[in-house]
């Protein structure tokens, strides 16, 4: 006995064990299924005809009258039995039970009430055995729908009611006026918006061989439409405003934004009225918020019609504040702070966001409901200490009353809006901290839930678009998980000795995590495996830098000294955060390609439903946990020779390998130990870092930017994340003119000199030897500061390639870089002794245009060509893979092979291919073997050649 009240003192809910008066029941999921219902029906009716809605709302309302009237007749069939005649005796009438006859011993002192039993009856006359009397009850059946369900019934069917025609006046407000119809017309119109979303810059992309410069967007509501026939019309139409400016010096793409224009684009503020000359396309999508899609094109400021509402302009004034207070700090903390704070990621460079992506600490820079509960922690101390006697934080130092500790704490709440922009994001920030304060009215935990549900009930129905937004998806999932599952998990791992504040951090983020990372593989078609113990270190920093953060915001106004004291004091665990996500990010496992869409999302959520229960298991054997603690880190850190065996990449003995980078160029020569030779770097940084890694790279003494397209040089920031580079090696001409003003910068900020390329050159690098043999001597230049060659020396970026000439192993290698027809028959021209090689890296990603004398002349046994799967090109052209494979080479591709390595000797080539890592062959997969060599004598000197004939490549499996 007095073990099994052990149990059930241990296992109890509450902190004082089974004797504590307020026990937390099981969870009230009431307010669940209407919240569902309402989020499901607005997300269906957002483009669903509006016929349609009205139809199955009224339906919807009718069949919830029903269920309400069957409730109230159930609920008064059980309250009057069936079939009592008046004035016959309830059986709650007292004189049905008769008490119990007494034992004539003394009652033990300690005994436990003996219960009364109900006198029988005598029998009727004619009663017996399967027949009723007169007077006696008609027995019932199970009844499948009781009262309560039917209310809950009526319920679900009436928040779905809400919720989809919220969404569909919603949705009518995008159809209504003028500026649809003209959208669909793609006419230029101008508008007068009323701004309701801070602009922000969109990161560049590499589209081709340009790189898409940032535009300026923003969320807008257009009040006044003037048609291009002149007439006007007074709308409230939602659009989205694209802003891109040209720059008449910079030849790289067609909108790259002035400084002067895009800081004064960037400063507006919400409730601001803007007159703008814009071109309407459609949105992309039919069901899409926006009405049209507001292209605006031009050079100078906007123009103010009307300016923002003081309110606007105070919390303005206090995120500027916050700015100029970090602009003496360090750059990770100048950048991280004000987005962990208001959650203002303009400072935020690339790389820092890709390392924030790829351990999944996205959400400490977007405005989320930690960051008001943190505050509101402040105020109030832990929330489940908020109504007792012990209760701590501010408040009761303060002498606050619990009224007035919710009165302040609604305060905070409201100056949180205001200050971090009444978004649809920051309303969720302030629904789900509110929480907290109502937890503080009941003093109860099962609270908690039914007032979340009621949150996100509410916010679908004032802003039905909610209901198809992955970040309010992600924040429903992530505060849901801390509510049911966290709690669990945790009281698990104490049962199991774990320390309770340790058990709490780390149930929550794998609570988190667990419900999150379905929809991340939905969206980016990954998995992170270092997310958990990332958000635990990074969960050390995360409340100091925030309350700093906070400080400095509300100090900024008032002493300005002192705010960039209180930001100084924040930059270090904003640092720590900033460090933690670059080293997750740089471990060779830190994330792994999973497929995408809604399939992999469901696949990936029947895994981790497979795997909870196999935890609870392994979590009962500590020599279990060990092995599973000890196979992630292995996964994860990746040792290159545990890698190398269990997946056969890099295999042994590689000499040269073209990495998947996509739609561009990347290729690595090994040089010894950790030391290569890279040409080109690829259009992502991401995934030039990630070949280099998997091959050891550590040291590369040269790198070689055959050219200036972004294809080539946009992926350099990877090359030098983390590894020690002697010098950048380009071409002569600077074109396009701001991607070698990129280069240059990014070479500036990492102290690498950069040196132009000498056709001539001729360079050793342990087993590397190689020769510079295009571009040719230029003209002499001086026209233009800008270009160290006449811009007509060259037709084009690409005729600039840097040639190379590469021997190693007693290979041969030939890099063409980009080169065009003219160019390769000035580079056959130039060097008549050019003849036969071993391995062609065929230039232009494969393209059609290639010269055949070139390719008959250089004959190779393998062909290897760098192109991205199903790029807009139509790279590699099947011609030029028909004329390879004629004159008997081996043509591998990155977009259908993967990355590809170039193994042997003359006598004995061949190359193995990593596999595509988006769902094609497993990694290490295939192995091929180029044809014999042959070796004639051309021009004096000896050349390899390629095979008599193609033969069939053989095929097998790697270790």
């Amino acid at each position: 006995m007095t073990s099994a009240r052990a149990a059930v003192h241990a296992t109890a809910a509450s902190a004082h064990g089974a004797s504590e008066p307020r026990q937390e029941g099981p969870a009230d999921l009431r307010l669940v299924a209407p919240a569902l219902a309402a989020w499901a029906a607005a997300a269906v009716a957002l483009d669903a005809p509006g016929d349609a809605v009205a139809v199955a709302c009224g339906a919807a309302v009718v069949l919830a009258a029903l269920a309400l009237r069957v409730a109230v007749l159930r609920r008064r069939a059980e309250r009057e039995p069936a079939g009592a005649p008046e004035g016959e005796r309830t059986p709650e009438d007292p004189r049905r039970t008769a008490p119990e006859p007494r034992h004539p011993g003394p009652e033990p002192r300690h005994s436990a009430p003996v219960p009364r039993r109900p006198v029988q009856e005598p029998s009727r006359p004619g009663a017996g055995p399967g027949r009723a009397g007169p007077g006696a009850s008609r027995p019932r059946g199970p009844r499948t729908w009781s009262a309560g369900a039917c209310v809950a019934l009526a319920a679900v069917l009436l928040c779905a009611t809400a919720g989809a025609a919220s969404a569909a006046l919603h949705a009518a407000d995008v159809r209504r006026g003028p500026l649809p119809a003209l959208a669909k017309q793609y006419a230029r119109v101008t508008v007068e918006l009323e701004v309701t979303g801070d602009p922000h810059l969109t990161r560049p992309r590499v589209r081709g061989s340009q790189r898409t410069p940032p535009a300026l967007v923003f969320d807008a509501e257009a009040v006044r439409v003037t048609a291009p026939d002149g007439g006007v019309s007074a709308v409230r139409t939602p659009a989205l405003v694209v802003v891109r400016q040209r720059d008449a010096g910079d030849r790289s793409g067609p909108a790259a934004l002035a400084p002067a224009a895009s800081a004064a684009w960037r400063g507006l503020l919400p409730s601001t009225r803007i007159r703008v000359v814009a071109r309407a396309v459609p949105p992309l999508t039919s069901g899409d918020q926006a009405a049209a899609v507001l292209r605006v094109t031009g050079d100078g400021p906007p123009v103010v019609t009307r300016p923002p509402t003081p309110l606007q302009r105070l919390a303005g004034g206090l995120r500027a504040g916050l700015r100029e207070a970090t602009d003496g700090l360090r750059p990770d903390a100048r950048a991280l702070l004000p987005g962990l704070v208001v959650g203002d990621t303009s400072r935020v460079p690339p790389d820092l966001d890709d390392a924030f992506r790829a351990t999944d600490l996205t959400h400490l820079l977007a405005v989320s409901g930690s960051n008001l509960t943190i505050v509101l922690a402040l105020l109030i101390g832990p929330p489940h200490l908020a109504t007792r006697a012990e209760r701590r934080g501010l408040a009761p130092r303060l002498g606050l009353s619990l009224r007035g500790t919710a009165v302040i704490g609604g305060a905070l709440a409201l100056a949180f809006v205001v200050v971090c922009r009444p978004d649809p994001s920051v309303l969720r920030a302030a629904a789900c901290g509110l929480i907290t304060l109502l937890a503080i009215g009941t003093g109860r935990r099962r609270t908690l839930l039914p007032a979340f549900a009621a949150a996100v009930l509410l916010l679908v129905l004032y802003d039905p678009w909610l209901a198809r937004s992955f970040g309010f998806l992600l924040s429903v999932l992530a505060t849901g998980a801390l509510l049911l599952l966290a709690p669990r998990w945790s009281a698990a791992l104490q049962r199991r000795r774990v320390p309770p504040r340790l058990a709490e951090v780390l149930a929550a983020a794998a609570a988190a995590q667990a419900v999150c990372a379905p929809v991340v593989a939905v969206l980016a078609a990954r998995v992170g495996l270092v997310a958990v113990p990332c958000n635990l270190l990074a969960e050390l920093a995360v409340a100091p830098a925030t309350v700093l953060g906070f400080a400095a915001l509300a100090a900024a106004p008032l002493a300005l000294p002192a705010a960039r004291v209180l930001a100084w004091c924040a930059g270090w665990p904003a640092e720590w955060i900033a460090a933690v996500a670059r080293w997750g990010a740089a471990l060779p496992g830190a994330e792994f390609e999973w497929p995408g869409g809604w399939g992999g999302g469901l696949a990936l959520a029947a895994v981790i439903a497979v795997l909870v229960p196999v935890g609870r298991r392994v979590l009962r054997r500590r020599w279990l946990c060990v092995l599973c603690a000890l196979a992630v880190v292995l996964v994860v850190c990746r040792p290159a020779p545990l890698t190398r065996v269990i997946t056969g990449w890099p295999p042994a003995g590689w000499r040269a390998v073209v990495c998947d980078v996509g739609q561009g160029d990347g290729l690595v020569l090994a040089a010894g130990d950790g030391t290569a030779l890279v040409v080109d770097t690829g259009p992502e940084p991401r995934a030039i870092d990630r070949c280099l890694t998997d091959l050891g790279v550590r040291r590369i003494p040269l790198l070689v930017l055959t050219h200036f397209h972004a294809d080539h040089v946009d992926g350099l920031p990877g090359v030098l994340r983390g590894r020690s580079v002697g010098a950048i090696e380009t071409t002569t001409l600077l074109d396009p003119p701001g991607q070698a003003r990129f280069v240059r910068g990014t070479a500036a900020a990492a102290g690498v000199p950069i040196v132009p390329a000498a056709p001539g050159e001729r360079r050793h690098l342990g087993p590397l030897t190689w020769e510079v043999l295009w571009p040719a001597p230029a003209p002499p230049a001086g026209r233009g500061p800008e270009r160290a060659v006449p811009p007509d020396a060259f037709d084009g970026p690409n005729d600039a390639s840097v040639t190379l000439l590469v021997r190693t192993g007693g290979l041969t290698l030939l890099l063409l870089g980009d080169l065009e027809p003219p160019a390769q028959q000035a580079l056959l021209a130039a060097h008549p002794e050019l003849g036969a090689v071993d391995v062609l890296k065929v230039a232009h990603h494969g393209s059609a245009y290639q010269d055949p004398p070139l390719l008959h002349r250089l004959a190779p046994r393998l062909a290897l060509i760098s192109c991205g799967a199903d790029n807009p090109y139509g790279h590699p052209a099947p011609r030029t893979i028909a004329v390879l494979r004629a004159q008997g080479a081996q043509v591998l591709r990155t977009d259908t092979d993967g990355a590809i390595a170039v193994l042997g000797t003359p006598a004995r080539l061949s190359a193995a291919v990593n596999g595509r890592r988006d769902g094609g062959r497993p990694p290490g997969g295939r192995r091929t073997r180029a044809g014999p060599a042959r070796r004639p004598v051309r021009g004096g000197r000896r050349w390899p050649a390629g095979s008599a004939g193609r033969r069939r490549a053989r095929a097998c499996t790697s270790a």
